[in-house]
């Protein structure tokens, strides 16, 4: 039996993913302590886990903070995570000297999770609920302008809220090393190798376990009488307008629809409803997906994988940057077209597409078959039991180093042959030229680096699959 601390912060889709592997833990024996809030106390009470309110520990927000955390604010997440590991600091030093765990379940964003692990030297698993990002996963994720302005505008003040750590035990040398997924952390994901992208530039320190979902049942679609669901997940889910034009699309169609608006919108606002249509603030989503022949989502991760678990093909609306990364792996497996009109008109038109051609539906239930596949929350609940791992590093990792470098030196070798010549040709002032130069490589180096990773990954994909033994 071991003794095993779980964390996660007060989000539904960070959470919801940890609480089978919960279950399956207990079941197996162990002693599970979960350290979450209230919102979640009965669902953690409900696995057979002990739950521990944090409540009490969570920083008071202005409204100019919460509007930040609901708009998914990295700066603001960031600095309220912590904040409420200062605020948790004597509270969990005691907890852990009492209930001396033998290793962390933490969620990926959970800094009191990860900095207390670090801090006690105890064995940790990350729960990474969403796809596995390093620097070639992360080629998927398309930050909006005003992401990338939070980030940067950001970053001083994330800097300065980190310096308030160090007295108390907790040494980060930035926030990226608090997020970012390496080869040597023990981390759980959920979703198959197959869906994982560029899966085999992660070593064996990874988990890819499938959906982490309760349910067993298998999918029941009515093709008589499709079911389109629409929801779009838990944090940026009031939109009236867009739920609106929803059943314009769909009222004249012959399917059946059901809409989950979330708890911060009244579904009577939306006044009188087709005929074909029911709008709720809740629903248990997995049993509304088993019958769904088309799902209008978010693209969050436990969204998506749990509309591939049940076979329904999705009409693709992401939000974040996140969520566009989901959205793009969607469509290359086929399981899905992109929103890109989100007019009543393009949404009928989107709708009509997956349904009227198989190739979605098919491809959704071999994505279905293949999630169904894995080793699910007793493969997670075994993993983590038996960490920490050792893993070496994938044979790419040193070959792609390699490359990237020489493609970084190639690039500085460009830029000062072109102020060279510019010198040379006589184009004054040759300052002015050099900064034209480098602020040209500036812009250019994050896609021309991302796009020639790319390549490379693919060519050693390539050779390995056509070396003997492989089995290609």
């Amino acid at each position: 039996m071991k003794r095993i601390a779980c964390f996660c912060i007060p989000a539904h889709g960070h959470t919801n993913p940890m609480l089978p592997v919960a279950a399956a833990l207990v079941k197996r024996g162990n002693a599970v302590r979960f350290y979450s809030f209230d919102a979640f106390a009965e669902r953690i009470r409900a696995t057979g886990a002990e739950y521990v309110s944090c409540d009490a520990f969570l920083p008071e927000l202005n409204e100019k903070q919460k509007a930040g955390i609901m708009k998914v604010s990295t700066t603001e997440m960031s600095i309220q995570d912590i904040r409420t590991t200062l605020a948790m600091n004597g509270f969990l030093e005691r907890e852990l000297t009492d209930f001396r765990p033998d290793v962390i379940f933490t969620d990926s964003v959970c800094f009191w999770g990860k900095l207390n692990a670090w801090k006690f030297g105890i064995p940790m698993v990350v729960s990474t609920s969403t796809f596995a990002f390093n620097q070639l996963s992360s080629t998927y994720m398309k930050h909006s302008p005003g992401e990338m302005a939070d980030m940067i505008a950001g970053l001083p003040r994330i800097s300065r809220e980190l310096r308030t750590l160090e007295p108390y035990g907790y040494h980060v040398k930035n926030t990226l090393s608090l997020v970012q997924s390496d080869n040597s952390t023990d981390s759980v994901v959920y979703t198959s190798a197959r869906f994982q992208p560029f899966v085999e530039s992660f070593s064996g320190n990874y988990a890819f376990v499938g959906p982490s979902v309760f349910s067993r049942e298998e999918p029941r679609k009515n093709p008589a009488k499709p079911l389109v669901y629409i929801a779009l997940g838990t944090v940026i889910n009031d939109r009236p307008d867009f739920y609106a034009r929803c059943l314009e699309a769909l009222r004249d169609m012959d399917v059946e629809v059901i809409i989950s608006c979330g708890q911060s919108m009244d579904p009577k606002s939306l006044g009188e409803l087709p005929a074909n249509a029911q709008v709720f603030p809740r629903v248990n989503q997995l049993e509304v997906l088993a019958r769904a022949s088309v799902f209008i989502t978010h693209c969050g991760m436990n969204s998506v994988s749990e509309s591939l678990w049940m076979a329904a093909p999705m009409a693709l609306y992401p939000q974040t940057a996140e969520q566009i990364a989901v959205a793009r792996r969607v469509r290359e497996v086929g399981a899905g077209l992109p929103l890109a009109d989100d007019s009543a008109e393009g949404i009928r038109r989107t709708v009509r597409e997956l349904l009227e051609k198989p190739s979605f539906a098919e491809a959704a239930r071999a994505c279905s078959e293949d999630f169904r596949a894995c080793s699910g929350p007793e493969g997670a609940a075994a993993f983590i039991e038996s960490a920490p791992h050792t893993a070496p590093e994938p044979e790419m990792t040193a070959e792609l180093r390699r490359a990237n470098l020489a493609f970084q030196v190639v690039l500085r070798v460009a830029i000062a042959l072109a102020v060279l010549i510019a010198g040379l040709a006589g184009l004054k002032p040759i300052w002015l030229w050099g900064v034209i130069a480098g602020v040209t490589a500036g812009i250019a180096v994050g896609p021309l680096g991302k796009k020639f990773l790319t390549k490379q990954y693919e060519r050693i994909v390539r050779k390995k699959k056509k070396e003997p033994g492989t089995g290609a």
